[in-house]
């Protein structure tokens, strides 16, 4: 395959990274992307190439993925090209919510564990970096891999030694199109531990049920009614929704055979990664708190439900589908007013009008902080939790927790004066 110029479609990281690892191999890449950048073709042509490589962007159903199909190429995920040349054991973890954080606890707990643990894939590491500066690993690395739908639909050569599925609810529906098209795509996943180990979530548990789907005696574990865990008091998996993520973990650490005394001190010195429930700063008697990785409804309801009264929540952005107006009744009794933003702002301005929400909109998030700095009084929160994509206004979640700590940073030092 590697004897006709291989094409790469996509220019982002996945996409470099595949072409890099292609490059190794002694092949030669040829990226393509609609966004036209250094080193990338704007056109695809299938003549000429004999393998595509796709970034999780390219649906099944794009123009450049159906035409390479048709004209008779071998298309493969970028996961599934890394994959084929990994040497180590594979831990795949996917979920609605809590997958980045789970393969980041993971591959930390065993990285304390003394293991050559990496944590890959939709967290941000391409898996073809790893593959490429590992040389392809050692049998007893091991790839925490998070999955993402886009990737988990598009997966025929992966496979997973254990495949963890943390929970499920409304997301990514501009994508799949309806609940049952997204699960499906996430079960793929499953499909693809071959042999393996898979647990599940109680969520997706009850979703595997009313979509037909069966999972193994053993696999589901209780995320959502466990009791607290004494030992694990004054950390981030102290309570829900990181809960859910400690009790999948541990699962899968007993299955595996390892200490558990390892895995609970691991979870002491555990961070969280930035924009997960963060505090920012606090000004005057106000909190302010940055959730930018919060991209659906469940998230910022899970983020919302961490405060014992009403909070000042700034939201929207990029729509992903799903039900807005059952999001807007289920979070009503817990803001005291939100401050919206983003293309989403509209729609969401109406109907919280209709259940007689406070709210504002406004243009830009420099406005919302603003607005929200305005209304709030001594002992409030304000929570930037979107329930959105931010790829109208920004590159990505982090982009936009930055821009909002700087604005409160901002806020802060105006105080001090």
């Amino acid at each position: 395959m590697l004897d006709a110029p291989v094409a790469v479609l996509g220019a982002g990281l996945s996409g470099r990274a595949a072409a890099a690892l292609v490059e190794k191999l002694g092949g030669t890449a040829l990226i393509y992307d609609q966004l036209v950048g250094p080193g990338t073709r704007a056109s695809f042509e299938p003549a000429g190439h004999k393998l595509v490589l796709l970034s999780p962007g390219f649906a099944p159903s794009h123009d450049w993925v159906v035409a390479a199909r048709s004209a008779g190429m071998v298309c493969l995920a970028e996961l599934d090209f890394a994959a084929l040349l990994w040497r180590g054991e594979v831990v795949a973890i996917t979920g609605t919510n809590g997958k980045s954080t789970l393969t980041e606890f993971l591959s930390y707990a065993l990285k304390q564990a003394g293991r050559d643990a990496f944590a890959v894939g939709n967290i941000g590491t391409p898996f073809s970096t790893v593959v490429l500066e590992r040389e392809g690993g050692a049998p007893d690395s091991i790839a925490v891999c998070e999955v993402s739908s886009f990737q988990a639909e598009m997966l025929h050569h992966f496979r997973a030694d254990a495949a963890i599925w943390t929970n499920f609810a409304e997301d990514h529906l501009e994508r799949h199109g309806s609940m049952e098209a997204y699960f499906q795509a996430k079960w793929r996943l499953f499909e693809r531990a071959i042999g393996g180990q898979v647990l599940a979530g109680s969520s997706v548990a009850r979703m595997a049920e009313r979509y037909g789907q069966s999972l193994p005696e053993g696999s589901v574990v209780d995320t959502e009614d466990a009791a607290g865990d004494v030992l694990l008091r004054g950390t981030v998996f102290g309570e829900h929704p990181h809960r859910e993520n400690f009790l999948l973990a541990a699962a899968w650490w007993r299955a595996a055979g390892m200490r558990e005394p390892i895995l609970y001190a691991a979870a002491q010195s555990f961070k969280l990664a930035p924009h997960r429930m963060a505090l920012v700063a606090r000004v005057g008697e106000v909190t302010w708190w940055d959730d930018s990785k919060a991209t659906n409804f469940h998230a910022t309801e899970a983020a919302l439900a961490r405060f014992a009264n009403p909070v000042i929540l700034i939201a929207g952005g990029k729509s992903k589908g799903g039900d807005v107006e059952g999001f807007v009744t289920r979070i009503q009794n817990r803001v005291k007013q939100v401050l919206l933003i983003g293309e989403s702002r509209n729609i969401l301005a109406a109907l919280l009008g209709s259940v007689a929400v406070p709210h504002h909109v406004c243009a830009d998030l420099t406005e919302a902080v603003t607005r929200a700095a305005q209304a709030a009084t001594p002992g409030d929160d304000v929570l930037l939790s979107p329930a959105c994509s931010s790829l109208d206004q920004f590159s990505g979640y982090a982009e936009r927790g930055e821009a909002f700590a700087i604005l409160v940073q901002r806020l802060a030092s105006t105080e001090s004066v």
